[in-house]
């Protein structure tokens, strides 16, 4: 059985006193453990044994680079369940940008990048070897291909003819210095069709923001394997942007969604909030058909598998930038759609609604009527099924001690996911789904396991605001919660390391998270703060932040904090803040509003002056809407409200801080701008408080990368041990 391989177990004890100032070694000793990024299945021979293949990703800290490797199984119905075995060694995976398995499993389609020359290679594999290799850029039908983010896709054909993907549209080559250009002299005749690009390399070309600054004119590309021929296919509409693309039931037209440019476009990283919908294109005729309701935001179509359902998510333009979101369903034949699960607005149950980013990539049952998803339900991510013809609901992971259940894919009824939580890292486990009706009784098998971290404990805190507080609404009581990782078996109390996320639409939920495991094993609880306005709590909850920021958020985050000294065994001389983004602005006002009673605060990408982002961020529609303002495209600020937001920004209190800041600023973030923390440092060093900046030239918004990771975790782990040592004052 794979499940008695466990990753690292012989070196895992219980963290030592001599390595618990040592915060590199601690998290090189977390961090190792693989995350499981891809998987597909293969039917063998005899219909009774399936092939299952992965990809896995780690960070390689010595050599600075993120490695990534595959592993084989063989899954096998054994005494009325499901075996797995090891079928091949891992291999490392180098170059590769993509990949898709085609439906009948038999070939892969495989994406990769030549290190030397830069050229992108599409090829196509069998159990023979490599049977189509083409290379896209010496084409040069098209830019580079879309490899990750919302519009990335590569897609098979049903007759495994053809592949469709995402690319950036050619742009004209600015011309080449050359002697002809001096004054006067004379221009061969086959130069003369550069001189209408002159003038073309320096126009400015918007792209989609945040994370996404070489996402600009995507075009869909179709590669005809046999000829090993390229086409971009005409017809899409040129006010839309098209991405998450697939092939229509009959092969003869593309499924895709499109993002509309409006006047000009916003930031869609980490935004389901931008207008977009679901449409048809027929290849030959070039006719586009839009699919969905407008003007709404559709996202993530998925085609069940005979072909006459097509499953999407949809929410409001506008508003929250991330949201709960209908579960619709349109009708291939008669292009009707239905809301198979509509918003919730406050839960009574135990369904809170849908918050997922986007479905599985394989999510509908063999049956076509069933559909399976993975998203936050209050602080857990669950995986739920969705019965869509009687709009029913059942939680498959719910009262699991796993808090994080994340589908990778299901064909023949094979379910493969993974499950984590804040003291386990990710392991591997596969499921037969049961038929209608029976799911409650599906049981996992676990294909690859992953040990306890020990000297980790967790829980889940409710936390209820008091009556009468930020807000008068009926939902102004509603519970929010906040997740405690103590470390378990040392001497308490513990100083404690608060964390309210970013977003703020977003949610901690309780996954695996090796800088968090690595705090604990160094001595420090961790509270991961999920205030009003997080997602998989309901509607109700998001709206309720909207006009409140910097109020209701930084009173929900203190609530917390005071709770948990209540009920916990933890040291309040000894308090710390880690935060990014807005949870960081978050940070920065308990900084202000309780001077003494934090000690230390690191934050990432900070929030601190919220009119200077007007113009500097990819979002300013932000900017009006979470202070309750309204947004159009050609609002300009008014002094009114540049002073309603100065009020509500930290920087005006910012003379109230006392505890020492550190500052980790990524200089290529589209989202908050550096100038940000750069202001912020000044003031600081200004007002007489220790503060440090660390400065990292290729960080966006998420400080991301496995150097960028390593650093900023080892500087605020020696931050909070230098400063938390012994209590500064008392609060």
């Amino acid at each position: 059985m794979a499940s008695g391989r466990r990753w690292g177990t012989e070196s895992l004890g219980e963290p030592a006193e001599g390595r618990q100032s040592h915060p590199g070694s601690c998290y090189r000793e977390l961090s190792r453990f693989p995350a499981i990024t891809r998987a597909a299945l293969g039917a063998a021979a005899g219909g009774q044994a399936f092939r299952l293949y992965t990809e896995c990703s780690q960070p390689d800290l010595r050599r600075q680079r993120l490695l990534r490797f595959s592993r084989h199984y063989s899954l096998q119905h054994a005494g009325g369940g499901l075996a797995a075995s090891r079928a091949a060694l891992s291999a490392e995976i180098r170059n590769q940008l993509l990949s898709q398995d085609s439906p009948s499993g038999q070939r892969r389609a495989v994406l990769t990048r030549c290190p030397l020359q830069g050229h992108e290679l599409l090829e196509v594999w069998d159990g023979c070897g490599r049977s189509h290799g083409v290379d896209l850029t010496a084409l040069g039908k098209h830019g580079r291909v879309y490899t990750e983010g919302p519009f990335a896709c590569l897609a098979w054909s049903r007759s495994e003819t053809r592949l469709l993907y995402v690319a950036e549209r050619s742009q004209p080559r600015p011309p080449k210095p050359s002697p002809w250009l001096v004054p006067g002299a004379a221009r061969p005749a086959e130069e003369e069709e550069e001189e209408e690009e002159e003038g073309e390399q320096f126009v400015y070309r918007e792209d989609w923001g945040e994370a996404l600054s070489t996402c600009s004119v995507p075009v869909l590309c179709v590669l005809d394997i046999e000829g090993s021929s390229v086409s971009v296919l005409e017809g899409v509409p040129e006010h839309v942007s098209p991405g998450q693309a697939l092939w229509s039931p009959d092969d003869t037209g593309v499924v895709f969604v499109g993002w509309w440019h409006e006047p000009f476009r916003l930031g869609l990283s980490a935004c389901s909030n931008r207008r977009s919908g679901i449409f048809h294109l027929e290849v030959a005729s070039r006719r586009c058909e839009l699919l969905s309701a407008q003007p709404r935001a559709a996202c993530s179509p998925r085609l069940s598998p005979d072909g006459r359902r097509l499953l999407y998510l949809e929410g409001a333009v506008g508003g929250p930038h991330r949201q709960c979101l209908q579960l619709r369903m349109l009708t291939w034949q008669t292009r009707q759609t239905v809301t198979v699960l509509d918003v919730v607005q406050e839960p009574t149950g135990a369904f809170t609604g849908i918050y997922a980013a986007e479905l599985p990539p394989r999510c509908w049952a063999a049956d076509s009527r069933r559909a399976l998803l993975g998203t936050p339900q209050r602080s857990r991510t669950d995986l739920l099924l969705v019965d869509t013809e009687a709009a029913a609901v059942t939680n498959l992971t719910a009262g699991s001690p796993e808090g994080c259940w994340e589908l990778l894919t299901i064909q023949w009824d094979l379910l493969v996911a993974t499950c984590s939580a804040p003291h386990r890292p990710p392991r591997l486990v596969v499921a037969e789904l049961p038929p209608l009706g029976q799911e409650l009784s599906l049981r996992w098998v676990t294909v690859e396991d992953a040990p306890t971290v020990p000297g980790i404990t967790w829980k889940t805190l409710m936390v209820r605001p008091p009556c009468g507080g930020q807000s008068p609404a009926p939902h102004g009581t509603q519970p929010f919660e906040a997740l405690l990782l103590s470390p378990a078996g040392s001497m308490a109390p513990h100083p404690l390391v608060v964390c309210p996320h970013g977003g703020p639409h977003a949610v901690f939920d309780a996954r695996w998270r090796p800088s968090m495991a690595a705090l604990c094993r160094l001595g420090f609880a961790v509270l991961l703060v999920n205030y009003r306005g997080s997602l998989g709590f309901g509607q109700a909850s998001i709206d309720s932040l909207l006009s409140r920021v910097g109020e209701q958020d930084v009173a929900d985050t203190q609530l917390a904090v005071e709770q948990a000294l209540r009920s916990e065994p933890l040291d309040s001389r000894r308090l710390a803040l880690l935060a990014g983004s807005h949870g960081a602005f978050i940070a920065l006002h308990l900084l202000a509003r309780e001077p003494k009673r934090y000690q230390a605060c690191a934050l990432h990408n900070p929030v601190s002056n919220l009119p200077a982002l007007l113009g500097t961020s990819d979002i300013p529609d932000w900017r009006y809407v979470s202070l309750g303002l309204p947004y159009s495209f050609e609002r300009v600020p008014r002094a009114e409200d540049v002073a309603t937001m100065l009020q509500r920004s930290p920087i005006a209190q910012v003379h109230r801080v006392r505890a020492p800041v550190l500052l980790c600023v990524g200089a290529r973030d589209r989202r908050v701008s550096p100038t940000q923390a750069l202001e912020l440092y000044r003031v600081l060093r200004a007002s007489g408080v220790p503060a440090r900046l660390l400065w990292y030239p290729e960080g966006g918004h998420a400080l991301a990368g496995t150097e960028t990771e390593a650093d900023v975790f080892g500087n605020c782990a020696r931050w909070f041990l230098q400063h938390l040592r012994q209590p500064r004052h008392s609060p």
